[in-house]
Order: structure tokens, then C-alpha cells, then sequence
């Protein structure tokens, strides 16, 4: 499985690539090959100044070594269970391959897209599979909302018809910013620890997620990628993305566990937005579009 996960992350990785490439027009992306000291390494690629890009990563990792406990805890919901049975102390032989990407658009009607797919094994015969893709508007467009979830409902119901209704919960939860009681963005579908089945049907169903990110983001870009917008707008557009580096640096899972493991911090980092801001005391008043967001933030929507 390892090999198989990390070649189909490869491929994955070029195809989405190309594709955003083709829509922004103007520039592509760099690669960058780094190698972990510890054991493993990886490739980034980044867009960035682009026509419709302001920057765009996508970036694959293939990790292994040892990492200790509270490492294990921070890559799953049930990382305490992981480590039962080792002394205090005593650091987990693992394998993680991953793929991970962070879209920030120019325009403020263009929504932001992260995935994550990912694949772990412990030494001690543990695996499990984790996932998942997202969107992050400035702004609420239900038909874009239909579409993006449509998408994705669509892949899971090929695979498990409680799957996206699991999943569409589970990131509306993980994707909480606890500390403003809001979520980051308008969700998608979000899952971690899966190995409750064959690892064929789980690995198949990442690989389907996966190739469905240019499917379900691509045409919501085209949609907006020329739209007019004020400069009020683009300051919305940088105090949401404050939000989202806020979630990033406090709560994300892989930023805490790559972090804890001594991972290559820009790639780490990667997501982050070139620009953001943070207004003090900010409310929208209420009826703009502006709150309308805020509400849906606060009261996850059903989009399909």
C-alpha cells in the first residue's frame, strides 16, 4: 500500500497541477524537491503571482522514522489508542505519504480549495487513511456551494451511501475556529482514522476523491476569475483569510503533527496566504452579503 498510495498521489499531484495551470494562464508551477534529514522527503509546487492565483501549492510528502507519542495524537482523533502498550517516552516507527493543497485566489469572489489525502502506517501493523477537501468563499454563491458539495457527494455515494453525510459533518466540526465560534469556510468533506474496511475500498475511494478536486473547484474559478469587485470586497476577502491562517497555526492537524515530527516547515507553511488582515472588532451589518457569510459560518449549511 505504500507504494501504491504514493504513485497515485504523484500522478494526482501532476494531473491538478497542470489543470490549475491551464486556468491561471500567465504562470505555472515551481518544483521544489527537499529530503528529510530523518528519513523520507518529498516535492513542492508552488504558483504564485499568477493572473488569477495570487498563490497555489500543492505538495507531496513521503515521510518516515520515528516520531513520538504526542506526534501520533496530533495525526489522528484516536492517536492515544495508537501508542497503547509502549513505555512513556518511547518514540513510534511510522510511514506517512500525503498530499496536500492550499489555493488562494486574487479575486475576492473566487472561493479558496484545500485537500489533504493521506496514508499512515505504524511499525507495529497500524494503518489507517485520512482526507478530505474544502472550500473557503469570501462569499456565499449557492449554486457554486451546489455544485462543489454536488460533486463530492457524488464520489461518495460511489463508494458508501452514509459517506458524505458522515463526512460533510465531520468537517463542518473539524474545521471549527473554536475561539470565534465559526467554521473556517463552507466545508466539504472531511475524514481521518478509516480503517474500518479493506484498505482496497478505502485507498480507491481517496483515489477518487483526489481526482475529482479540479471537478469540483475548476469551474467555480472560470465562473469568477474576471468578476468586478470593490476594494471593500478585497479587504473582506484578507480579514477571511486572517481566518483561515488562524485555523491553520491553532488547529490543523497535519500543521501540529509536522511540527511535532521536525517537518520541512515551508512546506509546513505552505498554505498560509501571501497576504491577510486582521481589523479590529470587524462586524458586518446585518442583510450584506458579508453577514450572510458569517451566518452560514456560524450554522453550517446542507448545500445538497
Amino acid at each position: 500500500m505504500r507504494s501504491k498510495m504514493e504513485k497515485m498521489l504523484r500522478e494526482a499531484q501532476t494531473f491538478i497541477t497542470e489543470a490549475i495551470s491551464d486556468i491561471d494562464g500567465e504562470v505555472s508551477f515551481q518544483e521544489d524537491c527537499w529530503t528529510r534529514a530523518n528519513g523520507g522527503g518529498g516535492m513542492s509546487r508552488v504558483l504564485s503571482g499568477g493572473k488569477v492565483f495570487e498563490k497555489a501549492g500543492v505538495n507531496l510528502s513521503v515521510v518516515y522514522g520515528s516520531m513520538p507519542q504526542e506526534a501520533l495524537q496530533a495525526a489522528t482523533e484516536r492517536g492515544v489508542d495508537r501508542a497503547k502498550g509502549m513505555a512513556p517516552g518511547e518514540r513510534v516507527p511510522f510511514f506517512a505519504c500525503g498530499l496536500s493543497s492550499v489555493m488562494h485566489p486574487k479575486n475576492p469572489f473566487c472561493p479558496t480549495m484545500h485537500f489533504n489525502y493521506r496514508y499512515f502506517e505504524t511499525d507495529g501493523g497500524v494503518w489507517w487513511f485520512g482526507g478530505g477537501t474544502d472550500i473557503t468563499p469570501c462569499y456565499v454563491n449557492n449554486e457554486d456551494m451546489e455544485h462543489f458539495h454536488g460533486t463530492y457527494k457524488e464520489v461518495c455515494d460511489r463508494h458508501d451511501p452514509n459517506y458524505y453525510k458522515e463526512f460533510k459533518a465531520w468537517a463542518d466540526r473539524y474545521f471549527r475556529i473554536e475561539h470565534r465560534g465559526e467554521t473556517r469556510g463552507l466545508g466539504g468533506i472531511f475524514f481521518d482514522d478509516q480503517n474500518d474496511r479493506d484498505p482496497e475500498k478505502i485507498f480507491e475511494f481517496s483515489k477518487d476523491a483526489v481526482n475529482n478536486v479540479v471537478a469540483a473547484y475548476g469551474p467555480i474559478i472560470e465562473k469568477h476569475k474576471n468578476d468586478k469587485f470593490t476594494e471593500q470586497q478585497k479587504e473582506w476577502q484578507l480579514m477571511r483569510r486572517g481566518r483561515y491562517v488562524e485555523f491553520n497555526l491553532v488547529y490543523d492537524r497535519g500543521t501540529v503533527f509536522g511540527l511535532k515530527t521536525g517537518g520541512r516547515i515551508e512546506s509546513i507553511l505552505m498554505s498560509l496566504p501571501e497576504t491577510a488582515r486582521w481589523e479590529y472588532n470587524h462586524i458586518p451589518v446585518e442583510g450584506t452579503p458579508e453577514y450572510d457569510l458569517i451566518d452560514a459560518c456560524k450554522n453550517p449549511r446542507e448545500w445538497v
